[in-house]
């Protein structure tokens, strides 16, 4: 179980055959790093499925390895490709990797434990982190300088930055707080997978994503992947070109989990400070667990803001796939209520 997806498994994988299993996706979301949130919005799994699985097809079409075989309908057992759906899915059939155990002593974490566990057959322990924008708030500002990526400015200017070329991070999966990485403690952190590869393969599916976008009326603005290594071969795993994992916009406004993010900073600040506050205490005392000391709990959102988060990404599913999947109203009417919140 994640915060988000429900996790079966049929045949556990081993030290050298993959497993095979399911996501289940559920209606929770979740926002910074806190896990479930006091209120399911409607209808978000299946629009997270659903474009999961349209993205999983499109790698696979282009030749890229993924671990998805397929989704699986409410009234099905067997996995079938999503254009054979009516309906829109909320199980997606995959195949299954050995994901270790990661000791820790604080915020010291033994990968070189995890990769002894690992073999050949493993989750790669990162996040693969694109850019194609650098917008104001963005953490990339404080953490490098225009130069490191070979922008010809001095500083940040204050405004949005488009990049003709996408920057590419890595970032830690399982931490207890994501930290970004150079590419010398990445390239370690992958154990056999080659970090050169992984950002190669970034790259196509953000190509691959930001050319689906553009057909469908969409601005893909930046994203990331989760790999699996299996007997020498990295594939992409967990899901792809959602709105929960990338951001997207439609026509200047957000369409994608940034909206809460934006509307908690709005509407629950006391609670966005506790939590940054929490982190940065557990960080002083080097200590994992951030969680336990943040002393505000989050609000449940309105029904007017549920019915607009359900109805944004159920119409922009909608308009990502290319067919009407979902009860909703269009893309655009869908945004102006965003616009409103």
């Amino acid at each position: 179980m994640t915060s988000v997806k429900e996790f079966r498994i049929e045949a556990a994988a081993t030290t050298d055959e993959l497993g095979r299993g399911s996501f289940v996706f559920t209606d929770d979301y979740s926002v910074f790093d806190w896990g479930k949130m006091p209120d399911p919005i409607p209808d978000k799994g299946r629009s997270l499925c659903t474009m999961g699985a349209f993205n999983f097809e499109t790698l696979e079409s282009a030749g890229i390895p993924t671990h998805y075989r397929g989704v699986v309908p409410d009234d099905g057992d067997e996995p079938v490709s999503l254009e054979d759906v009516s309906e829109p899915p909320r199980e997606m059939a995959i195949e299954l990797t050995q994901v270790p155990d990661l000791p820790n002593d604080g915020r010291e974490y033994d990968y070189d434990s995890y990769h002894a566990d690992a073999g050949d057959n493993y989750l790669i322990p990162l996040e693969i982190v694109f850019r194609n924008r650098v917008p104001i708030g963005s953490s990339l500002r404080r953490r490098t300088d225009p130069d490191d990526h070979g922008l010809d400015v001095d500083s940040w200017p204050d405004e949005v930055v488009d990049l003709d070329e996408p920057i590419v991070e890595f970032s830690t999966k399982y931490e207890e707080s994501d930290r970004y990485l150079d590419r010398e403690e990445a390239d370690a952190i992958a154990g056999k997978a080659d970090v050169a590869d992984l950002e190669s393969l970034a790259r196509e599916v953000n190509r691959l994503v930001t050319d689906r976008a553009e057909e469908a009326g969409l601005d893909h603005q930046d994203g990331k992947i989760e790999c699996c290594y299996y007997d020498g071969e990295i594939r992409v795993a967990d899901v792809v070109g959602t709105f929960d994992e990338n951001r997207f916009s439609y026509e200047g406004t957000q369409l994608s989990k940034e909206v809460l993010r934006q509307y908690h900073k709005r509407t629950q600040p006391e609670w966005v400070q506790a939590v940054e506050q929490a982190k940065a205490e557990a960080k002083r005392k080097d200590v994992a667990d951030w969680k336990s000391r943040c002393e505000v709990e989050p609000e449940p959102l309105e029904d007017e803001v549920l019915e607009t988060a359900r109805d944004m990404y159920c119409a922009g599913a909608n308009a990502y796939v290319g067919r009407e999947l979902f009860d909703a109203p269009p893309l655009s009417s869908a945004i102006g209520a965003v616009r409103r919140l």
